[in-house]
């Protein structure tokens, strides 16, 4: 029995050698993938744990792996590389955003003249320390600070933006009032540039810096000091220019700040020459805005007074006695005179036109158009009316031309074709005397009266016009009358009829 059992121990113990030395290598291979899979956790837990400090904004980060008791699968494995790869990610695009606001950093800290590397420095000292022992911190707090950062560099440089653009107004200003020259000018080409440019173009380095807007301040205060010294030069140029646009638009300057006014005032320091000279821009910048909504109006006025002027000349013309006998002159005045005919018959409905046109004009600005001190439309009415009594009177003349060569057809029946010595002579003085063109006269109880234009309304108003703002150079005859229509009616009953001879 003893023997028996003593055999089967051996052959059992014999049996569980075997099967350890076949199980052995197993053990052994899965415990080095055991180690390989521990070390692959180990490092993937670690980047995380290295990329989550970076992201929460950690300055030491301590890698604290504990895998006790932790599962070791393939499919875990996987869930971490996942979530690593997340991490990469963001941290890929928190670099790029870091990077991006730091770009935009330098160029806002360029524009302004600033120091980039203490401004980002502010924020954190990784964004400006380019040594490989300290990465960039890319936390949600550093990227706040750059958002802060940029905000505050973008509302200087509006306010930097505005406050230059100011004073670059205010220089040219200066510039146009002092007459600076343009090598004067030229060396500030780079601050004025602001006036062309939007904010957002500004990108020139330095364009907003202090030492900039300082050197423009500068230049500003020193043309300040100039012209407070020729303030009373500067008041009587830009008075000059405004009587100039006033006289070309036939309007009345504010006679309270006429030159002498002016010189008086400010001898006797009763006005500041600074306010006196803003009022009278201010009323350079008022006249030139009337100015424009007046063209369209003066412009019919030259139109009408440049026909008034045909009338004229074409009267000159008709009195002419050798207008046919002067060679190619002759030629080309005839063709005036018909054009001149031509333009005449326009006057009526260019009145009319101009009438409406000033009316319209008044009632938008609520004023009335004034030409010269006057009411246009009153001195057009009162040439229409003018013109209607010039008809009239020619007409009532070649009546009196009729009813006179009717006479004189009667007495050449009744008495012969050969008139006496006496009425003769007395025919002869009479016509001599009416074919002598007399002075032109403006009133309107004359027999034969002028039209009314801005010229001669201006003699009969001397309140309205000054004497030499005329709109024409010479009084105009706007209606011409033939030579033999000027023979006054007088003179045709100068005489009675005589006596036949007692046979």
């Amino acid at each position: 029995m003893r023997k028996l059992y003593k055999i089967n121990v051996e052959k059992k113990a014999s049996s569980l050698k075997g099967q350890l030395m076949i199980v052995t290598p197993l053990v052994e291979d899965l415990k080095l993938k055991k180690e390989e899979r521990i070390k692959q956790f180990a490092d993937i837990k670690g980047q995380v744990e290295i990329i989550n400090g970076e992201i929460l904004g950690y300055s030491q980060i301590t890698k604290t792996v504990n895998l006790e008791e932790q599962d070791l699968s393939a499919r875990k494995l996987s869930e971490y590389q996942s979530h690593l790869r997340s991490l990469q990610k963001e941290k890929s695009q928190r670099i790029s955003k870091v990077l991006a606001y730091v770009n935009e950093v330098h160029l806002l800290c360029s524009i302004l003249g600033l120091d980039f590397g203490k401004t980002v420095s502010a924020v954190h000292p990784s964004l400006h320390d380019t040594s490989l022992e300290r990465a960039t911190n890319i936390s949600d707090i550093t990227l706040e600070g750059l958002e802060n950062a940029i905000l505050k560099l973008k509302t200087e440089r509006k306010v930097r933006f505005q406050k230059l653009k100011d004073i670059v107004t205010s220089l040219y200003d200066l510039w146009n009032i002092m007459d600076t020259t343009r090598e004067e000018k030229r060396n500030f080409s780079r601050i004025t540039s602001v006036i062309r440019l939007t904010e957002a173009e500004m990108v020139e380095p330095g364009a907003l810096s202090t030492e900039t807007i300082q050197q423009a301040t500068q230049e500003v205060e020193r043309l300040n000091k100039l012209k407070a010294s020729r303030m009373k030069e500067l008041v009587m140029k830009r008075r000059a220019e405004l009587e100039e646009i006033c006289f070309k638009m036939h309007m009345e300057p504010d006679p309270n700040t006429a030159i002498d006014k002016s010189n008086a005032m400010i001898d006797s320091g009763l006005v500041d020459p600074g306010e006196l000279l803003a009022n009278i821009e201010a009323q350079i910048s008022k006249v030139s805005k009337e100015a424009l909504s007046r063209k369209e109006i003066m412009d019919r006025i030259d139109r009408w007074l440049s026909a008034c002027e045909e009338e004229n000349w074409l009267e000159d013309y008709n009195l002419d006695s050798t207008r046919f006998s002067g060679g190619r002159s002759a030629h080309i005045n005839l063709k005036r005179a018909e054009r001149a005919r031509i333009t005449i018959k326009k006057i009526p409905a260019i009145v009319d036109n101009l009438i409406c046109k000033t009316v319209t004009w008044e009632d938008d600005k609520k004023q009335p158009f004034l030409y010269d001190g006057a009411r246009l439309v009153k001195i057009l009415e009162e040439y229409k009316l003018s013109r209607l009594q010039k008809e009239e009177e020619k007409k009532l003349l070649k009546d009196q031309k009729k009813i006179r060569n009717l006479l004189l057809n009667e007495k050449e029946s009744m008495y012969g074709s050969k008139p006496s010595p006496r009425r003769s002579s007395s025919f002869r003085k009479s016509t001599n005397t009416t074919m002598t063109p007399t002075p032109r006269r403006n009133s309107l109880t004359s027999p034969t009266p002028d039209l009314m234009t801005p010229r001669s309304y201006s003699g009969r108003h001397n309140g309205y016009f000054k004497e030499f703002r005329k709109l024409s150079t010479g009084p105009l005859n706007f209606v011409s009358i033939p030579k033999e229509d000027t023979i006054s009616y007088s003179s045709i009953f100068s005489s009675e009829p005589e006596s036949p001879p007692q046979s």
